[in-house]
């Protein structure tokens, strides 16, 4: 089944004390571009989300937000940095000596100079933390994949309905092929015999020369090629995931085909359906984007 690269998933996860919540969107990108938006305490997972994450996407610029709270009791601590305090004690004796003036550094001020004294979050284990994380992200990813498969479904559908409105498109072209050589024919014998009057037509001449606009509009190919892509693309998706790229090369070739059908064609019923072909095969590529 397709997958869309538009989606979105959220999860919440409480365990004990911790509270956990992950929300991600998605839409489209030429590559896998992940930005995440988390909590410091959390930055040491950050390698660990971004590995995770691709066992659940491939393409797509796709938005992660973390927030995590702990409802225990603070876990913070008081560091005391004993060697700095020191340096700071030499520099102030150096400045009475230096200046004559009297050193009045108390405790309380010494306490406030920056860094003697610090406020230092004791580090969890790493794997409950982890664990907590990862339940949340799953359960966030799998939501995610989940709207991501359904919009997938409905431009599945849409793209097989498209393609079969081209096969029509096409179908009147091969028929509509034989018909236009056959018209050619008789206004060339026409306007042969209105310029040479009771002169006795010289049929291989006009033969020859209806060969030569035969070949000059002949479609064939084309329509063959056509017609091979269409069904490539059907295909294609029937595919698990990653398509989005392939049938993007797919429909390109199928213009590539569609223009030189335009470039051919000498009957405006034919144009018209040339037309026809290029504006459905641009509405495919536009529902293609979207796919991962």
């Amino acid at each position: 089944m397709i997958k869309s690269m538009t989606g979105f998933g959220r999860c919440e996860v409480l365990r004990e004390s911790r509270k956990f919540t992950v929300e991600l969107k998605g839409v489209n990108h030429r590559y896998l571009d992940t930005n995440i938006r988390m909590p410091k305490k959390l930055n040491f997972f950050e390698t660990a989300i971004r590995t995770l994450l691709k066992q659940y996407a491939n393409r797509g610029k796709i938005d992660i937000f973390i927030t995590y709270e702990d409802m225990a009791e603070s876990q913070a601590s008081l560091k005391y940095n004993e060697g700095l305090a020191a340096e700071y004690m030499k520099y102030f004796k150096k400045m009475e000596e230096a200046f004559g003036i009297e050193n009045d550094i108390r405790v309380s001020a010494l306490s406030r100079c920056p860094e003697v004294l610090t406020m230092e979050e004791q580090r969890g284990d790493d794997e409950e933390l982890w664990a907590g994380l990862k339940e949340a992200l799953d359960g966030a990813f799998a939501q995610f994949v989940e709207t991501r498969t359904a919009e997938g479904e409905n431009l599945e559908r849409d793209i097989l309905e498209k393609l079969k409105g081209m096969e029509e498109l096409v179908a009147y072209i091969e028929e509509r092929s034989p018909d236009i050589i056959s018209e050619y024919r008789a206004r060339l014998e026409e306007k042969v015999k209105e310029l040479l009057a009771d002169t006795q037509l010289e049929e291989g001449r006009i033969a020859a020369e209806v060969v030569v606009f035969a070949d000059k509009i002949c479609t064939d190919e084309e329509v063959v090629r056509l017609k091979s892509h269409i069904g490539h693309m059907r295909e294609t998706l029937k595919e698990k995931e990653g398509i989005g790229r392939k049938l993007d090369f797919i429909a390109q070739e199928m213009n590539r085909e569609a223009n030189t059908i335009l470039s051919k064609a000498n009957d405006m019923e034919v144009s018209n359906c040339a037309i026809g072909l290029k504006t459905e095969i641009e509405k495919v590529r536009e529902q293609i984007q979207n796919i991962e």
